[in-house]
C-alpha cells in the first residue's frame, strides 16, 4: 500500500509551506491582468511532486535546513515548467487543464502566449539576480531537451514509425529531463560536487521514464484517471504498449492496426480495436515489466546516498508515482 502524499510529505511539510509563499512572490506583477491570472494559476496548482523532489534531493545531499538557493531553484522549475504548460495548451487548442480551463479558453491565444513568456522571463531573472548560474543551467537545459522531445514527437507521429528506441529517447527529453533536472537542482543548490550532481540527475531519470511509462499506461484503463481512455491513440501518439503489440504482429495485423491508429477521427470502435489488440498482444505486460525495471534502477542509486528521512521519503514518493491511479 503506498503512503499519502501528505505522509510521504512529512519531513519538508514546513517547507512546502515557505515555497508557496516565496512562489506566490515570485509570481507577482504589476501589471493588473497580469497579476489576476498568475492568481488563477497558482490556486489551480497540482500536487507539486516536482518541488518535492527538489527538496528531498536537496535534503539528501547535506542541504539541511535547506538554502535559499533550493527555493529558488524549485521556484525555477515551477515557472518554466508553467510557461510550457501554457504554451502546451496554446499548441494543442486545449480548452483544459487537470479539470480547469486553461489560460487560452479563458484569456485566448494571444494573451496566454504572452503569460508563457512572463513567466519564462520571471524564472530567467530570478536566477540571473540571484547569481544562479548552475541552476539556470540545469533549467534552462531540460526546457531544450522538452521542446526538442515534443518536436520528436510530432515529427514521428505522421509517420507512425516509432522504434522502442526512439520511444525511450522521446520520453527522456519530454519527461524525464524535468524530474532530473528537479533532482539535479535540489543536489546543487544544497554545495554538492558534479559527480553527486550528476548521480542525482541520473535517479531523477530513472524516476521521470517509469513515471512516463505510468501515464502511457492509463491510455489503457477502465478508471477515468485525469485522461479519458485511448487519448493517446486518438492522437496518434506511439506509445511502449502499442509499439511493443506492433513489434509482435504479423504484417496484415500491423497494417490493419495502424490503419486503425491513423484513421481513427476519435471514432470509440475503432480505438477499442486497438485497445483490444494491445491487451491481447501482452502490449501492457511488457510496458509495466520496463517501468518496473526504470523503477528499480532508480531505487539503486538512490540508495547510494546516505540514509535518511528524506532518502525514505524519495522512495515512497517513486512509488507513489508507479501505483499512482490519477
Amino acid at each position: 500500500m503506498t503512503n499519502s502524499l501528505d505522509q510521504i510529505q512529512a519531513p519538508i511539510a514546513l517547507e512546502m509551506v515557505e515555497f508557496e509563499k516565496k512562489f506566490r512572490q515570485s509570481m507577482q506583477s504589476r501589471q493588473l491582468l497580469l497579476d489576476k491570472i498568475m492568481g488563477y494559476i497558482i490556486k489551480r496548482k497540482g500536487k507539486q511532486i516536482r518541488p518535492m523532489f527538489v527538496f528531498f534531493t536537496a535534503k539528501i545531499c547535506g542541504g539541511d535546513p535547506l538554502p535559499e538557493a533550493t527555493f529558488r531553484g524549485a521556484a525555477l522549475i515551477e515557472l518554466l515548467h508553467t510557461a510550457t504548460l501554457v504554451h502546451d495548451d496554446v499548441v494543442d487548442e486545449s480548452n483544459y487543464r487537470r479539470g480547469f480551463f486553461s489560460i487560452n479558453a479563458l484569456w485566448k491565444n494571444k494573451i496566454a502566449v504572452l503569460v508563457g513568456d512572463y513567466l519564462l522571463s520571471k524564472g530567467l531573472l530570478l536566477s540571473l539576480e540571484n547569481d544562479d548560474y548552475e541552476l539556470l543551467k540545469i533549467v534552462s537545459n531540460a526546457v531544450r531537451e522538452l521542446s526538442e522531445g515534443e518536436l520528436l514527437q510530432i515529427e514521428k507521429a505522421r509517420r507512425l514509425d516509432i522504434t522502442e528506441d526512439v520511444y525511450f529517447d522521446i520520453i527522456r527529453q519530454k519527461t524525464a529531463s524535468l524530474i532530473a533536472s528537479c533532482c539535479a537542482v535540489g543536489a546543487s543548490s544544497a554545495g554538492a560536487d558534479r559527480e553527486t550532481v550528476e548521480r542525482a540527475r541520473l535517479f531523477g531519470e530513472k524516476v521521470g521514464m517509469a513515471f512516463q511509462i505510468k501515464d502511457d499506461l492509463f491510455d489503457y484503463g477502465t478508471a477515468e484517471i485525469g485522461k479519458p481512455v485511448g487519448i493517446d491513440i486518438k492522437e496518434k501518439k506511439m506509445t511502449l504498449p502499442l509499439i511493443y503489440a506492433l513489434q509482435q504482429a504479423d504484417w496484415l495485423t500491423k497494417r490493419r492496426v495502424i490503419f486503425n491508429v491513423k484513421n481513427n477521427d476519435g471514432r470509440r470502435d475503432r480505438v477499442q480495436q486497438v485497445i483490444e489488440f494491445v491487451k491481447q498482444s501482452g502490449g501492457l505486460d511488457y510496458a509495466i515489466a520496463v517501468m518496473e525495471r526504470y523503477r528499480d534502477e532508480a531505487l539503486a542509486v538512490l540508495r547510494t546516498f546516505p540514509e535518511s528521512a528524506s532518502r525514505t521519503s524519495l522512495e515512497q514518493l517513486i512509488n507513489y508515482t508507479i501505483e499512482r491511479n490519477h
